[in-house]
């Protein structure tokens, strides 16, 4: 016989029919259920009250108030904020506390809309209907208030205008307005329409509170995710002390052999594989291998770059002349290679498995804001390590990213009379892993200390014959993959 109670679920409802009832009351008594709030009992008998109501809030609240709206900032969040809150919008107006760590806002407002989503006996509120009610006023702030931060409202509209245009968000506004119409909504509707004209300066941008919206408002578009990472890395290597690791004064042809070895191993990095032998035959030559053109273009473009003292001393002073010596090193870098557009900004997006890289139409305004923290920096070793970063994480071209980051950092270092850094072969995965580390989770640490590391072992390749300095490179297993061995110096 089918048990009428499922105790296999952790939340159990009350029910009007009496037999469940008194089978309720006796699994109570008999410790195999335990009571949560009126009407609502679990048959997890170890964890808190607070938790097991929260980890099963949707299913509670369309048990217990059917017919009602998510609304508000919970309509874009789905979920409690951090103080426990959730807001729906119904035929009255209470605070519902008798859930344990919980407090259930209903406010008396508009029944659901044609646009509102059904969910279960419930509805959630559609995006047109969520920004509207979230230009309400509310007494309170943060997790207690109903409402969302501007900064989320701004980013939303900032969004919009970057992927539609003026026209786009000139569509979403005609959205908003129509639904406003339908809601009686048309005091919210006259306050999200003032930031909207805002954001395409046709009214006055001090009605925007965050410096994104603003920027976007004199039309500066840049990724606000990209420019908060620049400022986490600037943070951090502002709090950092970098010996500096001068190198002697060398001859063309001293020079010449690091500036091989730096072509080979950042090429290398990308895929780009050769026998020491054979890039050493592309470089004096500048004969490409037969059926390997682009590849052998890809290290005589890179050679020519970090082999020419003159070009190395070049370096930003304005953020149009990092736009400017980024192309022209990008153009020579993959001169061999027509088909990829050398020295033009990417005019389509491109990604790398899950990596999203910059939107093409934000690579111009990310680089100039992420250009101010660099201006700030004094240690070479910072600027360097900060310019590689820019570079690799704004993604500006539709390939050679990585290695034209790479000679924007060693400009940097020989510039100031410093070891240019080298990545070799065996510590690539250390290389990548810091810098997806800083890229996907915000923390610098990893990427400044490999970055260190490698500071350290540059200066101990200077001062050394061609053939001298390839057998060093071979005793600090420089050539071997990571998982056979590790750098050593």
């Amino acid at each position: 016989m089918k048990e009428i109670v499922d105790l296999n679920k952790e939340i159990v409802f009350a029910s009007p029919d009496p037999a469940v009832s008194r089978v309720i009351s006796r699994l109570v008594g008999e410790g195999r259920l335990r009571k949560l709030a009126p009407r609502l009992y679990t048959t997890n008998l170890a964890d808190s009250a607070e938790n097991i109501v929260r980890r099963n809030i949707l299913n509670i609240l369309m048990w217990r108030f059917p017919g009602t709206v998510i609304s508000h900032r919970s309509a874009r969040e789905m979920r409690l904020t951090e103080e426990g809150r959730f807001f729906l919008t119904g035929s009255y107006n209470r605070n519902v506390t008798n859930l344990p760590g919980v407090v259930v806002v209903v406010s008396k407002g508009p029944a659901a809309d044609r646009d509102d989503m059904v969910f279960g006996s419930m509805f959630i509120a559609s995006e047109y209907r969520w920004m509207l009610e979230n230009m309400q006023e509310s007494r309170k702030a943060g997790g207690v208030s109903k409402i969302l931060p501007a900064e989320v409202i701004e980013n939303k509209l900032g969004s919009i205008l970057i992927a539609g245009g003026e026209s786009g968000l000139n569509e979403y506004r005609d959205k908003l307005r129509e639904t406003a119409e339908r809601l009686g909504m048309n005091r919210e509707f006259q306050k999200i329409n003032i930031l909207i004209s805002a954001l395409l300066a046709t009214h006055n941008s001090d009605v925007l509170k965050t410096p994104y919206a603003k920027a976007l408002s004199v039309g500066l578009r840049y990724d606000d995710n990209r420019k908060k990472l620049f400022e986490t890395l600037y943070d951090a290597l502002q709090e950092r002390h970098f010996v500096p690791r001068p190198v002697s004064l060398q001859s063309e042809d001293e020079y010449r052999n690091i500036a091989f070895f730096e072509s080979y191993f950042s090429n290398y990095i990308e895929g780009t594989e050769f026998e020491i032998g054979e890039a050493r035959r592309i470089i004096e030559t500048g004969i490409p291998i037969a059926h390997r053109n682009e590849d052998s273009h890809d290290i005589l473009g890179t050679f020519r770059l970090v082999s020419s003292r003159q070009e190395m001393m070049h370096y930003p002073k304005t953020p149009q002349e990092l736009s400017a010596i980024l192309c022209h090193r990008h153009a020579v870098l993959l001169s061999g290679r027509p088909d990829l557009n050398p020295g033009v900004f990417k005019t389509v997006n491109n990604r790398a498995g899950n990596t999203e890289f910059v939107d093409a139409k934000l690579v111009q305004g990310t680089l100039e804001v992420g250009f101010d923290y660099y201006s700030a920096l004094n240690a070479p070793l910072a600027k360097a390590v900060y310019m590689m970063f820019l570079i690799s994480e704004t993604h500006p071209f539709n390939d050679g990213n990585g290695r034209t980051a790479r000679v924007m950092m060693n400009a940097e270092l020989f510039r100031a009379g410093e070891a240019e850094i080298i990545v070799p072969n065996v510590y690539r995965e250390d290389y990548l892993l810091s810098l997806r580390k800083l890229s996907r989770q915000g923390d610098p640490s990893a990427y400044i200390k490999v970055m260190e590391t490698l500071h350290r072992f540059a200066q101990t390749l200077y001062g050394r014959t061609a053939d001298n300095l390839l057998e060093y490179l071979q005793e600090c297993n420089a050539f071997k993959d990571p998982e056979e061995a590790r750098l050593r110096f």
